[in-house]
């Protein structure tokens, strides 16, 4: 007999929840799930890995006054949870920014980690290597800037442009870059064995969104100073930067050092979502304030007492 075929599919919330399985089958077949307020899962590198236009829409979240709400909050306990890093000193937090031009990362350290006293808190852009870079190794001025126990540092791009403009503008041949996947496994599973904690996040901007804010920088005099004609390049080598997207998420996302996928075409929902991962992952850490010398509280009830 011919005519349509009724296709179950069964799909529990722990599949939902626990490695985005669910997400994998529905979208296979063209369909979404809704499953509001759900947290942003680490890059599984068993299961596939979808950064098509259309995952860089969420709709996972709630709506925008509840976004706002929640994401107020998290920035609140962010703030709470950075100082106590700070002043218990075991841990560093690296967080590294990854995405195509205009995908957000100013916006993100802007935002997010705004809430983050500057003490606590430092701000590295990697740019073209200089000619003294060159002669090292490619990993030698990351390591420079690890930030050290207490701090936050936040990488703005990072050492993953090794494995993606190192590739797609043909810097390095394929033997190179392709080892370089494995020596940063190996450079972030040494950072982590030193109380260097690391979170990835790769911020997913579609095509279309990406030349809406590029016509918008170069429009507005307050952001037509960061463009760059290499912008226009890199926008028509799309296809070939998805593919080094998708290798470096695959071949780096470890259950040590994980990737996220942050849907960016929203700038609320990506800050929505990275302030749940970065509250999440500093509460795991049980961070505490050290304890006061009594014999300078003491000393100092008795001066202050006079």
């Amino acid at each position: 007999m011919g005519g349509l075929r009724a296709v179950w599919l069964g799909v529990t919330s722990a599949d939902i929840r626990q490695n985005n399985r669910a997400h994998f089958i529905l979208s296979f077949f063209g369909l979404r799930v809704v499953t509001y307020g759900m947290q942003l899962e680490p890059v599984d590198p068993e299961l596939p890995i979808s950064i098509r236009d259309e995952d860089a829409v969420s709709d996972d979240v709630p709506n925008a006054r509840k976004i706002k709400k929640k994401t107020a909050k998290r920035l609140e306990k962010l703030t709470a949870l950075q100082a106590k890093l700070y002043g218990d000193g075991r841990y560093a937090v690296l967080v590294v920014l990854q995405g195509r031009d205009a995908s957000g990362k100013d916006g993100t350290i802007r935002t997010v980690f705004g809430a983050c006293n500057p003490q606590g808190c430092d701000v590295t852009s990697f740019k073209v290597p200089t000619p003294l870079e060159r002669r090292h190794d490619f990993l030698w001025r990351v390591h420079n800037v690890v930030p050290p126990r207490g701090i936050i540092g936040i990488f703005n791009r990072s050492h993953y442009e090794d494995v993606l403009a190192a590739r797609v503008h043909g810097i390095v041949g394929k033997p190179i870059w392709m080892s370089r996947y494995d020596q940063i496994n190996d450079f972030e599973r040494m950072l982590i064995q030193n109380n260097v904690i690391v979170l990835k996040f790769f911020l997913h901007v579609s095509r279309a969104e990406q030349r809406r804010r590029l016509l918008k920088r170069v429009e507005e005099e307050d952001k037509n100073w960061k463009f760059r004609e290499g912008d226009l390049d890199d926008r028509r080598l799309w296809d070939d930067y998805t593919d080094a997207y998708h290798d470096m998420l695959r071949r780096t996302s470890t259950k040590e050092a994980p990737w996220y996928v942050v849907p960016a075409d929203d700038n609320k929902v990506r800050n929505y979502f990275i302030t749940g991962i970065m509250v999440r992952a500093l509460r795991k850490l049980k961070l505490r304030y050290p304890n006061a010398d009594p014999n300078v509280l003491l000393r100092a009830e008795q001066i202050l007492t006079v």
